[in-house]
């Protein structure tokens, strides 16, 4: 039995504080009040009998014993939210058929979960599942060639398909390690090394060269690559720098000890990822895939950048329908 006390919104919001470092960050996490953070750490902490954050220093840090009943919450949390993704998409046994498309953004961590989740939902279903590019999943989706498609959305409204979005996923700027130095994006700095660009035929090349261009800037166009691992793989050799998303900067782990993140110095900007279904299908289907995906966005992608990246907290986040 839990001690009276700890309870799994305290667990939440002492999981986000320690990402953050700030009560003001915790409450637009959580979607509480700052007071009501502030309570449901004390509420915690009284539980547990010690200390769980610094509350003498700004921003706040963990404990030694925070840190240490840190690494088991994050663990019982993780689970909690694979489960409860997972029962949200139970009972699709009643399709014949389903094609599904996905962003590859997604490959090392929703889509596989995702596939599990709707195979084992679907015993008497032909199931099919591809991933590629937003252009190419969306072409396929136009083409009726899907029937869900996660994709980056372009903003314009598509006849006879219906969006859910699903995930806010602002751009970043990405740099080799110790190139600017500091917090701040020095525009001097960058142009020691030049810029490297997605393939001019990605949506995501074509939204970021829009910004850029919108802002008033503009690089020497010497690399444009197709391969997002290639991108940030010449980011981490110092051969230049990029413009990416957290979702990009996650699929890009392995090189993460020679690469740095900053906000982006052109202005805001984000992209939307959204679910497309067919407006003519049971719309069912569509909101309960939508609403795994969510959850398995946040507790697979979104936790993890924002524990690496805090600055991130709230900007990078699930879209709730």
């Amino acid at each position: 039995m839990l001690l009276k006390g700890v309870t799994l919104r305290g667990l939440e919001v002492f999981e986000a504080l320690a990402k953050t470092g700030s009560v003001a960050q915790t409450a637009e996490i959580t979607g509480l009040s700052q007071p009501a953070v502030s309570q449901q750490l004390r509420n915690l902490e009284k539980a547990l009998g010690g200390d769980l954050v610094d509350h003498g220093r700004r921003p706040m840090v963990v404990t030694p014993a925070g840190r240490n009943f840190l690494s088991r919450a994050e663990l019982v949390l993780s689970e909690l939210r694979l489960a409860q993704s997972e029962m949200s998409v139970m009972d699709l046994t009643h399709l014949s058929t389903l094609s599904i498309g996905l962003i590859d953004d997604f490959d090392n961590d929703l889509t596989p979960r995702l596939a599990t989740i709707l195979a084992d939902s679907m015993t008497q279903c032909r199931f099919k599942m591809i991933t590629a590019s937003s252009l190419e999943i969306s072409r396929a989706m136009d083409a009726r060639e899907l029937n869900i498609a996660i994709a980056a959305s372009t903003g314009e409204p598509r006849s006879g398909i219906t969006e859910y979005p699903l995930v806010r996923d602002p751009f970043i700027l990405v740099a080799p390690k110790g190139l600017l130095g500091s917090a701040e994006v020095d525009i001097d700095r960058l142009n020691t090394l030049p810029f490297l660009r997605y393939a001019r035929e990605q949506l995501i090349s074509q939204q970021i060269e829009a910004q850029m261009q919108r802002a008033g800037f503009a690089f020497e166009e010497r690399f444009e690559i197709g391969s997002h691992l290639a991108l940030m793989a010449m980011v981490a050799r110092r051969i230049g720098w990029a413009v990416t998303t957290p979702l990009g900067y996650m699929r890009a782990e392995r090189f993460h000890d020679q690469l740095e993140a900053f906000p982006l110095p052109f202005g805001a900007l984000e992209r939307t990822i959204s679910l497309f279904a067919a407006s003519d299908w049971a719309d069912r289907v569509p909101r309960d895939v939508a609403t795994t995906s969510r959850r398995l966005v946040q507790s697979q992608m979104i936790d993890k950048v924002v524990a690496r990246l805090p600055w991130l907290a709230g900007e990078f986040k699930v879209i709730n329908d």
